[in-house]
């Protein structure tokens, strides 16, 4: 009887890390609908909303609603707290259904859809894809990513990358190899 006893405290206090392993884990996880601004879909508006913050520019995440990748960064990267404290400061950030059909106005001002703007204006083809704009309305050379980031410590790289303009003197793969570089120095 005692060794029976015995397994249900084991398996009780299996049970009790696991959870407490799960609670810390989750912490640093918060909703992603957080990393978004509430936008109109109007591109100058948001410049202007950035400007008025004395943020970069605007960070615009084309995506599409069956994309695998565009859910596993939601789920792995923009939930988690430093990510969106890093951008929410340094960007005004809004979304864009690459095959989505409502309006918007483009950051020149003229009205198209969501759809047109991704695929003619952009060239959006593969989703996700994070564009920066820069508060003059045009994108920072340089600052883009196509694809999913390895992790939310490359998706941060990235946007120190772009803050601190070195998207426009070389391209990412060389910063990250120099990152990594003096890491281990």
């Amino acid at each position: 009887m005692i060794a029976f006893s015995d397994m249900y405290k084991n398996l009780f206090t299996a049970l009790a890390i696991y959870l407490c392993s799960s609670f810390v884990a989750a912490t640093d996880s918060v909703p992603v609908e957080e990393f978004f601004d509430e936008s109109f879909g109007d591109l100058p508006e948001e410049i202007s909303l950035a400007q008025e913050d004395g943020k970069k520019g605007l960070l615009i995440m084309f995506e599409m609603a069956e994309c695998p990748f565009c859910h596993w960064m939601k789920q792995k990267v923009l939930n988690k707290k430093n990510v969106q404290d890093f951008y929410r400061q340094h960007f005004r950030i809004i979304t864009i259904d690459t095959e989505g059909d409502l309006e918007l106005v483009d950051l020149s001002g003229n009205d198209t859809t969501q759809k047109d703007f991704s695929l003619k204006q952009f060239r959006v083809r593969a989703t996700p894809v994070f564009q920066f704009i820069g508060t003059d309305g045009k994108p920072i050379r340089g600052a883009r990513l196509t694809g999913k980031a390895k992790n939310a410590e490359e998706f941060l790289l990235f946007g120190e990358f772009v803050v601190n303009g070195h998207s426009t003197k070389m391209a990412f793969s060389k910063y990250k190899r120099l990152q990594r570089a003096k890491a281990k120095n």
